[in-house]
């Protein structure tokens, strides 16, 4: 049975039947501004979507093509700290996998842990620590919540963005991104331990969205525009402010990026 936001879509797209999607976390969400064609739905059109209260992150569909392929962005995510729901972006992942999406290229802005990895860099994602202990797949009755993890980052997906990457000569770090829930930042003691448990990044995103699409047999890619320094190795406080203000500079790096894989893999 297709869900209601699905059916919405599917009238919506006529007949686009994009392969790729990407969720354009802070810095990112001018990317949609180069989609051709685009067809523009709002979060709060889609039955069962959530309505994001995150500034920065507008809350809509932009369906159409980049670099010549079809493609769908979600310009803006909901986060488990907003509702305290670690499943909050099933719905649209769902519909995603539904609209016959093989592929999701996640985004996000991270601090950093580690000194040589300053803020503007970007950062592949090669793999993660569920530090928060939730899982948005708590409550799922089948046997289909025992999701493996063991390559949760598509081999192939990376190989295809480190390529990009050297195609318009841009650096791309790679390392392994630990998620906590959020709103708060971290404490300095908690960024050392992080440095400990071997995380190059922290943030308040993606592990959710990254489980639910390999639950739904999605393929999945994440890169991370780091925007700070973690707590503790400058002697700054940190904001969200800050964030805002640094994450737009790494992601128009990100998006020369993204332009040249969508063109390879859509």
């Amino acid at each position: 049975m297709i869900a209601p936001a699905t059916s919405a879509l599917i009238q919506r797209f006529n007949g686009l039947a994009p392969r790729v999607a990407l969720v354009l976390g802070s810095g990112l969400g001018s990317l949609v501004d180069a989609v051709e064609n685009a067809v523009r739905i709002p979060y709060a059109d889609l039955p069962g979507f959530p309505h994001s209260g995150v500034s920065g992150h507008a809350g809509e569909i932009v369906a159409g093509y980049l670099s010549g392929k079809p493609v769908l962005m979600l310009a803006g995510r909901a986060h488990y700290y907003e509702q305290g729901n670690a499943s909050v972006m099933r719905p649209v992942i769902a519909a995603l996998a539904d609209l016959g999406v093989e592929m999701l290229i996640l985004t996000n802005a991270a601090g950093s842990v580690r000194h040589d990895l300053a803020p503007g860099s970007l950062m592949l994602i090669d793999d993660h620590i569920n530090f928060s202990g939730l899982n948005p797949l708590i409550g799922e009755p089948s046997d289909q919540r025992f999701v493996g993890m063991t390559t949760a980052y598509d081999r192939q997906l990376k190989d295809a963005f480190l390529l990009a990457a050297g195609e318009v000569n841009e650096k791309l770090e790679q390392g392994v991104y630990m998620w906590f829930s959020g709103p708060s930042f971290e404490t300095p003691a908690e960024i050392r331990m992080a440095r400990t448990m071997g995380a190059d990044a922290v943030g308040m995103s993606t592990v959710p969205e990254v489980i639910l699409a390999r639950f739904l047999g999605l393929r999945v890619a994440a890169c991370s525009v780091v925007t700070n320094y973690g707590a503790g190795m400058t002697g700054a406080e940190l904001s969200h402010e800050e964030t805002k203000d640094v994450a737009p500079k790494g992601g128009a790096r990100l998006q020369k990026i993204i332009r040249v894989l969508i063109r390879e893999i859509g």
